[in-house]
């Protein structure tokens, strides 16, 4: 058993003879999704915060990692950050639990369908609200048990559907069961708060690169795309200066006349978005806020997450996005690919068809969304 299963108990004994200070106030969001569940939990976001009384407040807790989006929320909601990757320390689980026992939240939602006992759900146990709620989690082999045992943490639970449900679909149904609400899913928007950066020229956004290489199309399809932009067209290519040298293919795009290299952090590149008149992404978080931000966005997808995540639901879809993925028996696999790479990339990455996608960047240029 693990060394920090042992501890807890011991947590929740201190815990509990800590004296909290006042009534329970406040609503605690647990969200330990990566930044494009951010950007996705961002447009539901306005649902959950309902939740909350008059004069009370509304706290997201992300992953430290994913807190990099918290810019998006709307005013006035508070970001607490935690570090998922060392929350099995000692100390800082010590740290990070009393903290939110303290906080002395009224309730705890947790809006995540993945979810795992000894991370996100430790969490919940610890703040230990007088009210809690949570979907029905995604069906585990490994932490089932442990998964049906923590029911008891929750005293709402909600069915939100079968394993392959639309993320945004699932967000929107749980919220209006909380809230008693019944209205159609949100389109994925956000309301137009960042302004756009100027750009010396037409430009296009790049975001060629994914945690996941299997997803990346070859540099050599990025090249032809960049090559069939209109006259004076420029290319900025997104990513991390790491992202180069896990890819050093991809630097001989940089060799292009009209590519240069972006490397902004997601507040700035959030606005370069706004001023750009084509987003050309992998299935990434890049994507996700640049759909979510209005700018006419193509995802050069695999089919992996088709059902789940890419492509969105046609009921949240919004008219500036477009992806193009190559369908196969096999879709909606997220990522548990049992096929042999093809060059590196899943089998249905390397299927995309380069001529479908520079006709569907020139229709978009064309058509202007």
């Amino acid at each position: 058993m693990r060394l920090h299963r042992l501890f807890d108990p011991l947590l929740k004994l201190g815990l509990s003879l800590k004296r909290r200070p006042g009534k329970p106030e406040g609503v605690l969001l647990i969200s330990a999704g990566g930044l494009g569940d951010t950007v996705l939990l961002a447009v539901v976001l306005p649902r959950f915060m309902e939740l909350a009384r008059p004069g009370e407040s509304v706290t997201v807790l992300l992953r430290a990692d994913a807190a990099r989006m918290g810019f998006l929320f709307p005013p006035g909601v508070r970001v607490r950050a935690v570090d998922f990757r060392r929350l099995r320390d000692l100390g800082l689980r010590w740290r990070v639990f009393s903290d939110l026992y303290m906080a002395h939240y009224r309730l705890v939602v947790h809006t995540d369908y993945l979810r795992h006992p000894d991370l996100d759900e430790a969490l919940v146990a610890a703040a230990a609200a007088p009210e809690s709620a949570a979907m029905e989690p995604r069906p585990s082999d490994k932490h089932g048990a442990r998964l049906a045992g923590n029911r008891r943490l929750y005293s709402r639970l909600f069915d939100s559907g079968p394993p392959r449900t639309d993320k945004v679909m699932r967000w929107a149904a749980f919220a209006d069961f909380l809230t008693g609400a019944s209205r159609p899913a949100p389109l994925v928007r956000l309301p137009p708060a960042i302004e756009a950066e100027p750009q010396l020229a037409p430009t296009v956004l790049f975001q060629p690169f994914s945690a996941v290489k299997a997803k990346q199309s070859p540099p050599e399809l990025w090249a032809l795309i960049a090559g069939s932009l209109p006259h004076g067209w420029r290319v900025r290519l997104a990513g991390h200066p790491s992202d180069l040298d896990k890819n050093p293919d991809f630097r001989r795009l940089l060799d292009l006349p009209n590519v240069e290299f972006e490397g902004a952090p997601f507040e700035r590149l959030a606005a370069i978005i706004r001023g750009c008149r084509l987003v050309v992404s992998v299935d990434t978080a890049c994507m996700h806020l640049a759909v979510a931000l209005g700018t006419p966005t193509l995802c050069l997808a695999s089919a992996a997450y088709v059902g789940e995540i890419v492509p969105y639901a046609d009921e949240v879809t919004p008219a500036n996005m477009h992806v193009l993925y190559s369908p196969m028996e096999c879709q909606g696999c997220l990522g548990n690919c049992y096929f042999p790479p093809e060059n590196g990339m899943y089998p249905c990455v390397a299927a995309l068809d380069p001529d479908a996608v520079l006709a569907s960047v020139a229709d978009i240029i064309a058509r202007g969304c």
